[in-house]
Formats: C-alpha cells, sequence, structure tokens
C-alpha cells in the first residue's frame, strides 16, 4: 500500500496504474484530489472488481452477441420489404393483364349473348331441332296408395308429376 503523498505526487490524467487506483478507491482525502487532476476518476474509482455480471463474462458475452445478430436479423429483413422497380413493374404489368382479360371477357359473354338468344328462337319454332335429354330416370308404371299423380298434358309428350315422400329426393 502507498501512502497519500506518493499517490498525489504519481498521479496523472488517464492512469492505468494498480496501486494509485487501489489507493484511491481506499482513501476518501485522495478520492478529491484525483477528481481535480482527472474528472475521469471518478469512474476509475468505482472499481468493478465485484463487478461479475450474473452467469459470468462468457455469458455476457454469448448474451451481447446474440442481441448483435438479432439486429442484424431486423436489420437485413427490413432491407428485403422495399419493392425494386423491376418487381413494381412486374406487380403493375399483372394488374393490367388481368384487367385486360376481364374485360375481354366480359366483351366476348356480351358478344355471346345476342346468339343464344338467336338459337333459343330457332329451336323454338322448329320442335324437330329439340332433342329430348334426360337426367332422372324414367318412371314407367308407378302405383301407390299414397301418391298424388298429376298429368299435365303437353306438344308431342304427356308429362306426369309424382308427389311422394316415399320416393328418393333425386328422382
Amino acid at each position: 500500500m502507498i501512502t497519500c503523498q506518493t499517490f498525489r505526487a504519481n498521479l496523472t490524467p488517464n492512469t492505468d496504474d494498480v496501486e494509485l487506483l487501489a489507493h484511491m478507491r481506499s482513501c476518501d482525502a485522495c478520492i478529491d484530489h484525483a477528481m481535480s487532476v482527472d474528472p475521469d476518476n471518478f469512474f476509475r474509482a468505482i472499481g468493478g472488481n465485484e463487478m461479475i455480471p450474473p452467469g459470468g463474462v462468457d455469458a455476457f458475452a454469448s448474451e451481447v452477441m446474440a442481441q448483435i445478430r438479432s439486429r442484424e436479423t431486423e436489420t437485413s429483413i427490413e432491407h428485403h420489404v422495399v419493392l425494386s422497380w423491376p418487381r413494381r413493374f412486374a406487380i403493375a404489368a399483372t394488374i393490367a393483364a388481368s384487367f385486360i382479360g376481364t374485360m375481354l371477357v366480359v366483351k366476348h359473354e356480351n358478344a355471346a349473348a345476342p346468339v343464344a338468344a338467336q338459337s333459343a328462337s330457332l329451336i323454338t319454332h322448329h320442335p324437330s331441332l329439340v332433342t329430348p335429354r334426360t337426367t332422372k330416370p324414367v318412371i314407367e308404371t308407378y302405383q301407390s296408395q299414397t301418391a298424388t299423380i298429376i298429368e299435365v298434358p303437353a306438344e308431342g309428350a304427356n308429362v306426369v308429376m309424382i308427389f311422394d315422400d316415399k320416393l328418393p329426393a333425386d328422382l
């Protein structure tokens, strides 16, 4: 241990001498003198030998490095959010193509509507062009005590409607 006079004679700004710093931390009278020489000595007087982070220095260093990698990842992700001009152009071209395609479909449907109406009027005037198509089975005979059977006369064919709770729903 050094004396106060030796401490005051050897103290210089930004000193790293271990004996001087140890004396400064233990002597209250020399702390005032040390701060008048260099204000940073206030922080050097705090010490630090007992200030070990929980888990040790290695755990603290690995935690700091994990935070640095996390921040680097955050900034690298932010840079990819910005769309470059080729991507913007591709998006605009896709939107324009879908708009034009939609307009062509609508125009085609409007042009096809009169043709469909013409063919419908042609079929109604020429019943020989109509071929009967059945998607449901044809019932030749049906007998039931609870069924209601109605015959509807039509041109060229008789239509029979059967109302019965026992018939399947798709018939």
